[in-house]
């Protein structure tokens, strides 16, 4: 988004998901570089557009933080992150690292790719049936 432009720009927010089969840096490296490309493969989103990220993990996931792997990439490091533990009910899904981006985008809601990867894609199989 270029400063001073107003245009159809609307705060908007992506949902997204993934799990990993264990709770060790290389998984969760390998699990979030995943969704994070996913993020960014499929919808028109700079790093200039983000508001803000939340990542959240399950309370079986302590090897490294999500922020710490996003900002590794080009320009994550501009973009005000945060971690935090997702709260543990009984029967949830485990090992499971989320984000909730708010942005500047011009597209519709409805039309934001989520991405739900890997075991995450059973909590919302409404956006999991949309490949990356």
């Amino acid at each position: 988004m270029q400063q001073g432009e107003i245009g159809d720009w609307r705060v908007r927010a992506i949902r997204g998901a993934t799990t990993v089969p264990e709770n060790s840096v290389a998984a969760m490296t390998e699990a979030v570089t995943e969704l994070l490309n996913a993020l960014e493969a499929n919808n028109s989103i700079t790093t200039d557009a983000m508001i803000s990220v939340t990542f959240s993990v399950t309370p079986d996931l302590d090897s490294i933080f999500p922020a710490a792997i996003a900002r590794q990439r080009p320009n994550w490091d501009t973009v005000p992150l945060l971690d935090v533990q997702h709260m543990h009910v009984a029967g949830s899904l485990p090992m499971c690292i989320r984000f909730l981006i708010h942005a500047y985008m011009t597209i519709p809601q409805s039309e934001i790719y989520h991405p739900y990867l890997r075991g995450a894609s059973r909590l919302r199989p409404d956006w999991a049936s949309v490949t990356a």
